[in-house]
């Protein structure tokens, strides 16, 4: 038995394409337009965590190794991402590294909040209105919504192939219109 046991290699292009899945979703005018999300960099980066760590349960849930190579190679694609952008809006080398951290760190805070309260609407919509619109009072409906949005993807994603999903395949649902006008 070796010593070291290698991690299995991510076939080119599968976390890639799961990433610009991520991105486009998180790109949807809705969220910005009709759901009330910060159109920032501030708020399109926590719209981007809502996908990401949708995707990141998923690609977990299949419970391979395979799988967890994945969601890492998944991870790391969005920071490198997450540094091109920051790089191109100016952010100086020196200090590119420590917002990359602040950035990573934010991200696991909001993924930690969601797992722990995605399976209470009430929690959900609180966390999201905490990270998403920096404060639980700001936009309730707003905040309602978008968590209500997430229950139904974390839904859609999960009847999604186990295959599909390590083959680099992730489709979020369409995001339903009106909903903040319950």
């Amino acid at each position: 038995m070796p010593l070291f046991r290698k991690s299995p290699r991510v076939a080119p292009g599968r976390a890639e394409a799961l990433y610009a899945a991520i991105l486009a979703a998180s790109r949807r005018p809705t969220f910005y337009r009709d759901m009330g999300a910060p159109d920032t960099l501030d708020g399109r980066f926590d719209v981007l965590c809502v996908h990401a760590f949708l995707a990141l349960r998923r690609i977990k849930a299949v419970g391979t190794e395979e799988a967890a190579a994945l969601g890492q190679a998944v991870f790391d694609a969005m920071f490198l991402d997450l540094d091109a952008a920051l790089r191109q809006i100016g952010v100086s080398d020196l200090r590119i590294g420590k917002e990359v951290k602040t950035m990573a760190k934010a991200f696991l805070g909001r993924v930690a909040a969601y797992d722990a309260a995605l399976a209470d609407p009430a929690a959900l919509a609180e966390a999201v209105a905490r990270n998403v619109f920096r404060s639980p009072a700001e936009k309730p409906v707003a905040a309602a919504a978008l968590a209500e949005y997430m229950v139904g993807a974390e839904a859609a994603l999960a009847r999604q192939d186990d295959a599909e999903i390590v083959a680099g395949t992730l489709a979020f649902p369409a995001v339903r219109e009106g909903l903040d006008e319950r």
